[in-house]
C-alpha cells in the first residue's frame, strides 16, 4: 500500500465522515454514498461516540471500502485503525507523533499527520509520515478547535518546497477546490461539503466537472 502513496494522494476528493452534520445520514450511509460516488479516499472521524461504537462502525466500513478499491482512514483513534485493518491512520499535533505510531502500526500501513506550519510539515517528514493535512486552509466551523485559515498562499509554499503528498482541508467546497488545486495541491479532504448533502453523488459529480471545466 505505501509503495504507491503518492499515486493514490493524486485523487481529487478526501472524504470525511461527520455524522452530527450529516443530512439525516448515519455514517455507513454516507461512506456508501462516497464509494457509489466514486471517492477513493475515506476517513473516519468522530469525536463523540464511545470506542466501542467506533470500533464498531470501522469494521463495517473497512469491509465496505476494501472492494471498491477504496483507501480507509481512521482519525486519530491509533488502535482502532489497527483493529479494523484500516489502510491508514491520521493523527494530529496533539496525537502520538508519526514515528511512534509507525511502531504500533508497522510498515504496510498510511500514516497521514496535521499540518499548519511549513516548520509542521518539516517535523512530520522527519518522523516518517506519509503524507501531510494542511489547513485550514479557510474558515471552517466543522471543527471548534480548527484555528484561523492558513490561506491559499501558505499551501502554494508547501506543494512548492515540500516533497510529501499533501492533502488541502478546512472550508472546502465546491465553489473553491479549483483554487485550491490551482495551488499546486490536487487532494482536497471535504466533510460538511459532502456529508451534509441530500445526495452526495450528485455533489461530487458537480465538484468534477467543475475541476474538469478548469482544466485543473
Amino acid at each position: 500500500m505505501r509503495k504507491n502513496v503518492a499515486e493514490i494522494f493524486q485523487t481529487d476528493i478526501y472524504g470525511v465522515t461527520c455524522e452530527s452534520l450529516s443530512a439525516c445520514k448515519d455514517n455507513l450511509e454516507v461512506v456508501r454514498r462516497m464509494i457509489d460516488a466514486g471517492v477513493k479516499i475515506i476517513q473516519y472521524r468522530e469525536k463523540d461516540k464511545t470506542k466501542r461504537e467506533k470500533y464498531e462502525e470501522c469494521r463495517v466500513i473497512r469491509e465496505m471500502c476494501k472492494p471498491a478499491g477504496v483507501l480507509f482512514i481512521v482519525n486519530d483513534d491509533v488502535d482502532i485503525a489497527i483493529l479494523s485493518k484500516a489502510g491508514g491512520v491520521h493523527v494530529g499535533p496533539d496525537d502520538l507523533p508519526a514515528n511512534a505510531v509507525r511502531k504500533l502500526v508497522g510498515e504496510e500501513m498510511i500514516i497521514g499527520v496535521s499540518a499548519d506550519t511549513p516548520a509542521d510539515v518539516e517535523d512530520a517528514m522527519v518522523r516518517g509520515a506519509d503524507y501531510v493535512g494542511v489547513g485550514p486552509v479557510f474558515k471552517t466551523g466543522t471543527k471548534a478547535d480548527a484555528g484561523e485559515p492558513v490561506g491559499l498562499d501558505l499551501i502554494e509554499h508547501i506543494a512548492k518546497n515540500y516533497k510529501i503528498p499533501l492533502v488541502a482541508i478546512g472550508g472546502i467546497n465546491g465553489e473553491n477546490i479549483v483554487d485550491v488545486r490551482r495551488r499546486g495541491v490536487p487532494c482536497s479532504a471535504m466533510v460538511s461539503a459532502l456529508v451534509s448533502c441530500a445526495d452526495v453523488e450528485a455533489e461530487v459529480k458537480k465538484i468534477r466537472q467543475l475541476i474538469a471545466e478548469s482544466g485543473c
